[in-house]
């Protein structure tokens, strides 16, 4: 049966003349076939390479004899090569019909006349017919939203890129509704959609992935520090700053007004940090304490007559000899009144003067200064006494030995301020005599209580 079909494949009719040897040769190849001008014979068209999307629904396209067949992807095709060249040899067989000079009903001659071409196609300057475009043309009668695409002898109307056919209407088709083209976000537009990212990521090459910007790379937006992390950044600041409320530029952190104790005396704010300054008298030990200044060892103003005494906070200057008449320097810082003299029966044989500094605002009650008699005298009884410089009742003296006393701090002192204190001890024998010495102490309070 294939091979009768094939038979009908081609028409040749070829005419000789009397006169001249002219040949005129009638070409036809039935549908499915096209006529091959350098093999001089009809040839099968591959419908599947030029047909767009021959089989649908995931079915392939196999080609054969005048046409082409829609099978499973998963089918078996097993092709006879001895039939493919049999057909190929009976569709392009030539069957030509001559008429001798001496046939009563030769043609005459007609080397104007026209071959006839078969729907679709149409005689070329070499005399054999050639697919018509209609596409080109214009000839075909697509719709304006189509796309006019030549076919061997037809022309096909198909919707364009990211449209469908439904009825005689091409429709967008929604890429966004199918499987996920987009990583994060697909936006539809007429015959085709794009990717959008969420903040903080950016296309990729492929327009279809997603990735992390680096903020701190591209464009580093914090003030200080940056810290990049999947989809955003995180901004810090460096030590003695803090995050403002826009969580990008950062502010100066006051260390003075969250806390009192980070100075002893007084904390001063700078940019990022903070620092501690004493008074005048201190220097700064450790960054924060305050350490008094012994100006008798660093700048001595004293005289060569004075002595210099250093107290918390400043030092003063005294006479090396503190003597006053009758009294006469015996040793460092002690006048003795010569017995010689008459005045100085009725006064202390020896004034011993003492110097010593305490801090402002002293915890009380608390020990200040021990007195304690130099020379010891048999059968003799010691008592001491505040003699002066407590009018506001500030000292208390405690007895602590037969030789000895503790000077106690009973109100608290606050400076700056310089008391001096009299403390006198009274030694008497069972002989009645009696004598006695005093301790002329020079307290100074610091201004500070450190």
């Amino acid at each position: 049966m294939l091979t009768a079909m094939f038979l009908a494949a081609l028409i040749l009719i070829t005419v000789h003349s009397q006169e001249t040897e002219e040949t005129i040769t009638y070409t036809q190849c039935t549908d499915g076939y096209e006529w091959d001008p350098v093999r001089q014979r009809c040839k099968d068209i591959d419908e599947c390479e030029i047909v767009p999307d021959a089989c649908k629904g995931g079915m392939k396209c196999v080609n054969h004899y005048g046409g082409y067949l829609c099978l499973p992807r998963t089918a078996q095709i097993i092709v006879n090569e001895r039939e493919e060249a049999a057909a190929e040899s009976t569709s392009g067989r030539n069957n030509v019909i001559r008429r001798t000079p001496a046939d009563p009903q030769r043609a005459p001659p007609n080397p104007t006349h026209q071959i006839q071409c078969a729907a679709g196609y149409e005689q070329s300057d070499h005399n054999v017919c050639q697919d018509i475009d209609e596409c080109a043309t214009g000839t075909h009668n697509c719709r304006a939203d189509q796309v006019c695409v030549n076919l061997r002898g037809s022309f096909s109307c198909q919707c364009p890129p990211g449209y469908q056919k439904r009825g005689d209407q091409c429709v967008d088709i929604d890429e966004c509704t199918l499987p996920p083209y987009c990583h994060h976000r697909c936006v539809n537009t007429p015959g085709s959609y794009y990717c959008q990212c969420n903040a903080g990521f950016q296309l990729a090459s492929n327009n279809h992935t997603c990735v992390d910007i680096n903020e701190c790379d591209a464009n580093n937006p914090c003030a200080q520090q940056c810290y990049n992390i999947l989809g955003s950044f995180i901004c810090q600041c460096n030590p003695g700053f803090e995050l403002s409320s826009d969580r990008i530029n950062c502010e100066d952190t006051d260390e003075c007004r969250t806390s009192s104790y980070l100075c002893q005396y007084q904390c001063v704010n700078e940019p990022g940090k903070f620092s501690c300054v004493c008074p005048e008298g201190y220097q700064v030990v450790g960054g924060r304490t305050c350490q008094d200044i012994n100006e008798c060892e660093t700048t001595n103003e004293c005289r060569e007559d004075e002595i210099c005494w250093n107290y918390h906070g400043g030092f003063r200057c005294y006479p090396r000899n503190p003597c006053q008449e009758p009294y006469v320097l015996t040793s460092e810082n002690r006048c003795v009144c010569p017995v010689s003299n008459a005045i100085c029966r009725e006064l202390p044989y020896s004034v011993v003067y003492k110097y010593m500094s305490i801090r402002s605002d002293r915890t009380v009650p608390s020990d200040i200064f021990q007195i304690q008699a130099t020379t010891i005298y048999p059968n003799t009884i010691n008592t001491f006494r505040i003699k002066s410089g407590n009018e506001n009742g500030e000292f208390y003296l405690r007895q602590t030995s037969a030789v000895s006393a503790m000077l106690v701090l009973v109100k608290s002192l606050t400076g700056p301020r310089e008391h001096i204190v009299d403390l006198e001890m009274l030694t008497v024998n069972s002989l009645n005599y009696r004598t006695s010495s005093v301790l002329r102490l020079t307290i100074i309070v610091g201004p500070y209580a450190f």
